[in-house]
């Protein structure tokens, strides 16, 4: 067994009890829930100051889901498929009568009149929803240090990362302060912290899951998807969100599949690509070494690998790093002071206002992020770069696509270590942008992908194993990580 770092508190990374031991006990009486969102709360309370991740708590709406639940078990009524289980938010996801603050100064005190499409679907499926998770400020950021609010700290060690942007939504699941939690990806925000945490994150494909009520960052690339402490509950909870959503123009009308089943099927004669650019220079030796062992446990399961090329890999972060600036910053001209959020109070004009209350409310990153984009589509440059990036985007898509026609899935790491130091990397955005060097291709290509554990460092570090696949191809990327799941777990524990 992995050794863990000594500081870490006693109980702070209890395992929580699955989604289907959790409804089993509401139907059988054994268990309220009630009574479990009361533990959830307690938990939090005792473990939340050390860790951070959540921003804001919504007891009494929670409690009221969960005496909704209760009243359903008690007649013996059917529970929806999510009864009774403790889920949180990312904050960067509106959700009626809660702060909703993307993590920055610029939205601090909005209360959003409305539920994202997730959120509600969550409410529909009878989840009880803690609160809001702490998260970079507007999902910028592969740390959780860009946060208005104080950076998340990783359960595992708490001088470490949780990954960002959604590095509460991933740290919560780790401390078991929810069952499950809704995070976004832009770049890798979901499969980054999963894998620094040692839980499993889900990158849906692209308009798989509304984005009705997602604050956005970067349209054409955010995607909302499930932490777990499972791959079948990770399954599970993405059942509830994916589907058609028509408050979403992006949202794709392809029918469900059964998620949950998928995981219990064996992966003999899944044909699975292993691509040679994603385990050269700067991955760690123990990540490579324990994501080696994952691919040689679905070999051993009757999977065929094969070693495939990537070769349009390297132009991945450039290509991304301009397209995601320039959205962000169009997306971003909203918050100017006028309509809602921060208001200057130091402003005496109109010009003052807008610049003055952008200046105060943004943090440093989102203005670099807004400052690159602006610059990537300012006129004698469109063309030049904005332009040009989406050109080398389409080449990644059809690569990936020309992939697939031969394969069921690709693996690789999801990152090229394991969690580094707070502050490590603050004053280098360059090495903090490379953190994403493995995810921002899927991104990109609009297709699926997640992070499912697959070992440790010799520090107990957790690491990640990143499972990709084609578009609409969930039910095979959660076959294969539960194949991983099963052949890892000893090794894990």
């Amino acid at each position: 067994m992995s050794q863990l770092p000594s500081q870490l508190p006693s109980g702070l990374l209890e395992k929580p009890r699955t989604i289907r031991a959790l409804r089993a006990a509401i139907a059988d009486g054994s268990a309220s829930a009630s009574g479990i969102a009361e533990r959830y709360y307690a938990r939090i309370e005792q473990y939340n100051p050390q860790v951070n991740a959540y921003l804001a708590l919504t007891r009494e709406q929670a409690m009221e889901q969960a005496a909704q639940v209760d009243a359903r078990a008690a007649k013996g009524d059917p529970l929806p498929p999510l009864a009774g289980v403790p889920i949180g938010v990312k904050d960067v996801l509106t959700m009626r009568g809660a702060p909703t603050t993307a993590g920055s100064r610029i939205l601090e005190g909005y209360r959003p009149p409305y539920d994202a499409t997730a959120v509600t679907r969550l409410r529909e499926a009878g989840a009880v929803l803690l609160g809001k998770l702490n998260c970079d400020e507007f999902a910028m950021g592969s740390s959780n240090e860009n946060s208005a609010y104080g950076p998340v700290r990783n359960p595992v060690d708490l001088e470490r990362v949780p990954g960002g942007s959604s590095g509460g939504s991933a740290a919560a699941v780790a401390a078991n302060l929810a069952v499950a939690t809704l995070g976004t990806d832009t770049g890798g925000s979901i499969r980054q912290p999963a894998s620094y945490c040692g839980v499993v994150g889900v990158l849906p494909t692209y308009g798989r899951v509304s984005r009705y009520g997602l604050i956005a960052f970067a349209s054409s690339l955010d995607r909302v998807g499930p932490f777990a402490a499972s791959v079948e509950d990770a399954a599970r909870v993405m059942e509830v969100l994916a589907g058609h959503d028509p408050l979403d123009a992006t949202s794709a009308t392809r029918p469900v599949d059964d998620y949950a089943a998928a995981t219990t099927r064996e992966v003999k004669g899944l044909r699975i690509g292993i691509p040679e650019e994603y385990f050269g220079e700067g991955l760690d030796l123990e990540v490579r070494a324990a994501v080696e062992r994952g691919i040689d446990a679905l070999h051993a399961q009757g999977c065929q690998t094969k070693r495939i090329s990537l070769r349009h890999t390297r132009y991945a972060i450039p290509v991304y790093y301009l397209v995601a600036t320039a959205e962000a910053s169009a997306n971003l001209a909203r918050f100017d002071g006028v309509r809602f959020g921060y208001r200057s109070a130091a402003a005496t004009n109109l010009s003052s206002m807008y610049r003055l209350s952008r200046e105060e409310g943004f943090g440093a990153e989102v203005k670099r992020r807004i400052l690159l984009g602006t610059y990537a589509l300012s006129a004698g440059y469109y063309d030049a770069y904005y332009r040009k990036a989406l050109q080398v985007r389409r080449i990644l898509a059809e690569e990936f696509l020309a992939a697939f026609a031969e394969l069921d899935a690709i693996v690789a790491p999801t990152a090229p270590t394991a969690a580094f130091r707070i502050g490590e990397k603050s004053d280098d955005p360059l090495a903090m942008y490379l953190a994403d060097i493995y995810t921002v291709t899927a991104s990109l290509a609009g297709i699926c992908g997640l992070s499912v554990p697959c070992g440790t460092t010799a520090a107990g570090l957790p690491v990640g194993l990143q499972v990709l696949g084609p578009h609409f191809g969930e039910s095979t990327i959660f076959r294969v990580a539960a194949g991983v799941e099963r052949a890892t777990a000893e090794a894990r524990a």
